[in-house]
């Protein structure tokens, strides 16, 4: 409901105030960090200069050290100060363009007085600091904007439940310090303002939702209890979203105790890190840490083997199927991903700790120093009641004292004499320091020769033992691929299907040093549990986007190596287009998971596409009657039919060009696959600036996109074209995921195109919610 003319001029006035006072206090930092700066700029140009270095004596050695690290704190003390006022600057400047979004009037129930309480996405006090003229959003009282309408209301602090009455709520949009619009409302977030934001177009970064957070979204981003949160949420019902949200309510809510360091973000593509980068810092926050999955498992098994990603293996599992082998590759997808692999593997790890453990020789100079079979030997020589790992960290000790051994042998060698002749002037000159350091060269001494001679065979001999201590602390001595392979030449009171197949292919795979990506997570799994040195204990909270794409196994990966952190898991298993996902029912399954103080959450409204677009690709996935499309209307989704290529070309420019002239800035050409891409990219660059993005693509920007159905999850588009959803492109009922997702990236217009008949998948659609075009 609008507010009158009088109420309007009232908060107008309090924005122009409310400016007035962030403009005060931006000139006070001005002048703050300007000072601040040029101290910086002063401490480090006479860094040295106040720094007096004395190494004559002990004393002198401290004090000099001393002095330095004084020095050294006084800076980076300012820098610490420059960086906070610089960041608070940035917010105050944020604030000035759009100082806040809502307003509640709050009576608590013990007080006589209502309480004025105005949100935006930092908290701001007046000019003497001693009242809030804007709460941040985070804030606990915050809580009542975004869960209740007018009427009894309550909020958690800390310390307790607040209770009261909320009087009144008004919800702003204010562009450039100016009020477009207000209006009361006796709802959670009124349709005029999500009118307002879901109209827009598409962007180059996803934006931040705290203006439009609906009361679901907000158990999501405020769930302070729970061990692991998962959410099935719809496409576009702002679960990503959400999600960002609690990285930032979480740094707000424990800033003491918690910093962006100790949280982690797995996401789908590098596109998508581009995508959402924004979203922290404009909250004054700084960004988590981002990787992909892929990443991960790269950073433990690269080198040593070139690792497929998943865009790979679905494109294999897309275009493989008339491939000889095909049916053999998808029983090992489904075997590897599931939670009966991993049963296996911590049976196989089990019996590793009686027999079966595999070394490697350890060599110098083509000598073998200590075998294998006695690191064996050794090994199994040890308590077995012991945890492998820490049988591990004693074979490690043993064997370093070994080669203690064996390195103070080796400086006899003739071998040694022909190296000290190889030896440049420092290394001459550092021995000679040593000694002089130690008891000095003496007149009368008859030994000096001598001693030089030993410390350079000394130094000669350890910088060749170097490497073979650090490989040995790296734990090399251990032969994972030999253990990992030879599971595979076991057998099985209740052997998997087509075992023998799987393992006859993956030994073949991983001996010519390359790992398919259903091998690289028990892979690494059994070289953590074997080794013991991949948990990550720093790591607070780890989030999940897009989880239905992780099979059972790399989920309970993730639990084994972060055992510290709490998990946000967010997903929509009608997005579940990776082969090693078929076999899930659910992504809410209990056996996926495990884990004790969970809370479930399920989001069923979409709010990215309009009503028209939601509810025509509802049918394509059986198990959608439950999303509810917000009701915002567009046009009808177009569906194009032509007999050939030339024709297909032709609607596509002729449709691009009349996206473009509606204003539309991400145009999204969406292909089946990598291959389909690179053909409408050959296709359409002819005639217009077209992107091609593909696995490598790292950055989000606006224009005409190429993609594959998988590089677009998560990722939404003004108008999203579908390049042939012809029945000889999507085939399979299992594709019905995969083009579901493409269509759904689609906020304003969404239009399909068909070389010849439509795909089946398409049947299921009621024909009146589309237009066909010929």
């Amino acid at each position: 409901m609008a507010i009158d003319q009088n109420e309007f001029k009232k908060e107008q006035k309090r924005v122009d105030k409310v400016v007035e006072v962030i403009e005060y206090k931006e000139n006070k930092l001005v002048e703050s960090t300007g000072g601040l700066k040029e101290d910086i700029i002063d401490i480090r140009k006479r860094f040295w200069e106040d720094v007096t270095v004395n190494v004559d004596e002990p004393d002198d050695i401290v004090e000099s050290h001393a002095t330095i690290k004084q020095q050294a704190e006084m800076l980076a003390e300012r820098e610490r100060s420059h960086k906070h006022y610089h960041k608070e600057l940035k917010t105050l400047d944020r604030l000035k363009q759009n100082p806040y979004f809502g307003r509640i009037d709050f009576k608590e129930a013990s007080e006589q007085e209502i309480e004025q309480v105005y949100l935006g996405i930092a908290s701001l006090m007046d000019e003497t600091n001693e009242s809030f003229l804007i709460y941040d959003w985070r804030a606990p009282i915050s809580s009542l904007y975004y869960d209740y309408t007018p009427g009894p209301a309550q909020y958690e602090t800390p310390e307790e439940t607040v209770k009261g009455n909320m009087e009144l709520k008004r919800q702003f949009i204010i562009r450039n310090s100016q009020i477009k619009s207000v209006f009361d409302t006796g709802v959670t977030i009124g349709d005029e303002l999500l009118q307002e934001v879901l109209g827009n177009r598409s962007d180059t970064h996803m934006k931040s939702i705290v203006a439009t957070i609906q009361k679901e979204q907000n158990k999501i981003i405020r769930d302070d209890s729970s061990r692991l949160l998962v959410v099935q949420g719809v496409a576009g019902s702002g679960k990503t979203s959400a999600a960002l949200q609690r990285v930032a309510y979480l740094l707000y809510r424990y800033r003491q105790t918690l910093n962006a360091n100790n949280i982690l973000l797995f996401s789908p593509n590098p596109l998508f890190n581009s995508y959402v980068a924004s979203v922290l810092p404009e909250l004054g926050e700084e960004n988590m840490e981002q990787k992909t999955f892929q990443q991960y498992l790269e950073a433990e098994l690269s080198p040593a083997f070139t690792v497929e990603d998943p865009f790979n293996q679905i494109e294999y599992t897309l275009s493989g199927r008339e491939e000889e082998h095909y049916q053999i590759r998808m029983a090992s997808i489904h075997l590897k991903s599931s939670l009966k692999f991993k049963r296996i593997m911590d049976d196989y790890i089990q019996q590793l700790g009686l027999k079966g453990m595999i070394f490697r020789n350890i060599k110098f100079r083509g000598k073998r120093l200590v075998t294998a079979q006695a690191i064996h030997d050794f090994f199994y020589s040890l308590d077995a009641s012991q945890s492998i790992t820490f049988r591990m960290e004693q074979v490690e000790a043993w064997i370093l004292k070994e080669l203690k051994k064996f390195e103070r042998q080796e400086r006899k060698k003739v071998w040694v004499n022909e190296a000290i002749n190889l030896l440049d002037k420092g290394d001459y000159l550092e021995v000679d320091q040593a000694i002089e350091a130690k008891d000095g060269f003496h007149e009368d001494s008859f030994d000096d020769i001598e001693q030089e001679e030993a410390r350079l065979s000394r130094l000669v001999v350890h910088r060749h033992f170097k490497p073979l201590y650090k490989k040995v602390k790296q734990l090399k001595f251990i032969n994972i691929q030999a253990i990992y392979m030879a599971l595979f030449k076991e057998t099985f009171s209740s052997k998997p299907r087509r075992w023998k197949e799987i393992a006859q292919a993956t030994i073949n795979q991983l001996s010519q040093h390359q790992i398919y990506y259903e091998d690289a997570t028990p892979y690494l799994y059994l070289k953590g549990k074997i080794e013991g040195r991949y948990q990550n204990t720093a790591i607070r909270h780890v989030f999940l986007d897009e989880a239905q794409d992780y099979s059972p196994f790399q989920i309970a990966l993730l639990k084994e190596f972060f055992p510290k952190s709490k998990m946000t898991v967010l997903g929509d298993f009608n997005q579940a287009i990776y082969p090693h996902t078929e076999n899930l029912t659910d992504l809410l399954a209990d056996d996926v998971y495990d884990v004790e103080a969970q809370e479930r959450i399920v989001l069923t409204r979409s709010y990215r596409s309009t009503y028209e677009i939601t509810e025509f690709t509802k049918p394509i996935v059986e198990g959608n009657e439950e999303i509810i499309p917000f009701n915002r209307h567009g046009e009808k989704p177009t569906l194009t039919l032509v007999n050939d290529e030339l024709g297909h070309r032709e609607k596509l420019a002729k449709t691009i060009k009349a996206l473009q002239e509606k204003g539309h800035e991400t145009i999204a050409v969406i292909c089946k696959t990598a291959k389909e891409s690179d053909a409408a990219y050959d296709a359409l660059s002819k005639a217009f600036d077209v992107r091609l993005v593909t696995k490598k693509t790292s950055t989000f920007e606006k224009g005409i996109l190429v993609l594959p159905s998988y590089l677009a999850k998560g990722i939404e588009f003004d108008a999203v074209l579908i390049y042939n959803a012809s029945k000889d492109i999507y085939t399979q009922a299992s594709e019905a995921k995969l083009l579901y997702t493409a269509c759904t990236r689609a906020m304003h217009e969404l239009h399909l195109f068909s070389i010849g008949e439509k795909s089946s998948l398409l049947e299921k659609v009621p024909s009146e919610l589309y237009t066909v075009l010929k």
